[in-house]
């Protein structure tokens, strides 16, 4: 008996040595990990993680924007007129939309954006239209543009209860507040006759409110204060004054460290420039492998610096973390 007594004593001795010598390994590990997120190299690219096709009866065809709402991914599925929907593991949940011009239907849906109660914008270039769904892909009421002035909506972001959006034909771009109305018309740069030329996606760095234009026809990203003025020009020279890298931008988003990524349409790469406009990175070349694009288009960034990039003519949407 007394024996018995013993043994149980010392193994309950080994059970609380193992459990704290566990307790003070995992508390290493994470004080590990705090310190590595604190220390990101804000030169380097982020590292590619999964690929998203849809399914075998579902699969994307030239997916146009993507953007994390909430728990889920949405993509526009633009020549199947629909968005489509995963899972963080890039399971297919659901989808929605249709081709026509009715409510809840698509002729070319583009861009998406998302607002804090999870409802789902979507811009539809030839409709004209941007269309607001529930979480769940159920159609609530097409944007309240009081004024009437969009005519062809592409990138679409939403910022502090703003709607931000591209007008590609009009070459210009508008902030509205969710209700409607309209707060600011951007459609000049560095001079009075320097205008837009085909915008087609914007991005604004939640640090410094600064917000990006990328014009796509002109070959360059443009960035204003919150006020809408003209603070710089991005395009890979120095000032953005010589000649531009890019090739048709399209995308574009910015991380925590104020990293500012750019879709480069025709060269199949994706760009990163520093809070001063320098780049640092490029990655991404032309091709069908893990890594390579063939025309990508949306760019999002979302708020654990996750990056999604729709890669049009591979049919897929690229994650890198």
């Amino acid at each position: 008996m007394k024996k018995k007594t013993v043994y149980m004593w010392m193994g309950g001795i080994v059970i609380l040595v193992i459990a704290a010598f566990t307790a003070i390994y995992f508390l290493n590990m994470e004080s590990t990990v705090k310190k590595a997120s604190n220390v990101i190299d804000p030169n380097s690219p982020p590292t590619f993680s999964q690929l998203i096709y849809g399914d075998f009866n579902n699969a994307l065809d030239k997916p146009m924007d993507v953007a994390k709402i909430g728990e889920f991914i949405y993509v526009s599925d633009t020549n199947n007129k629909r968005v489509q929907v995963f899972d963080t593991s890039g399971t297919r949940v659901f989808m929605f939309g249709k081709e026509g011009e009715g409510k809840g239907e698509f002729k070319f849906p583009y861009g998406i954006a998302g607002d804090k109660k999870g409802e789902v914008y979507v811009a539809d270039l030839y409709n004209g239209k941007i269309s607001i769904f529930d979480s769940k892909g159920k159609f609530i009421k097409y944007f309240d543009d009081k004024e009437k002035l969009i005519k062809s909506p592409a990138g679409i972001r939403i910022f502090d209860e703003k709607l931000y959006v591209t007008d590609v034909q009009q070459n210009k771009v508008f902030v509205y507040k969710l209700s409607g109305e309209k707060l600011q018309e951007i459609s000049t740069a560095v001079t009075k006759d320097d205008t837009f030329k085909a915008p087609n996606a914007i991005a604004l760095d939640k640090k410094t409110d600064e917000l990006f234009v990328c014009d796509s026809g002109n070959q360059r990203v443009l960035a204003y204060d919150k006020k809408g003025k003209y603070l710089r020009t991005i395009n890979g020279s120095k000032d953005g004054k010589g000649s531009s890298v890019f090739v048709n931008p399209r995308g574009i988003g910015v991380d925590s460290r104020g990293v500012l990524y750019v879709v480069n349409n025709l060269s199949h790469t994706i760009y990163g420039f520093n809070e001063k406009g320098e780049q640092v990175f490029t990655f991404g070349s032309m091709g069908d492998q893990n890594e390579q694009f063939y025309l990508p288009n949306g760019l999002y960034v979302d708020d654990n610096d996750r990056v999604y990039i729709t890669d049009t003519l591979n049919q897929r949407v690229a994650l890198y973390y």
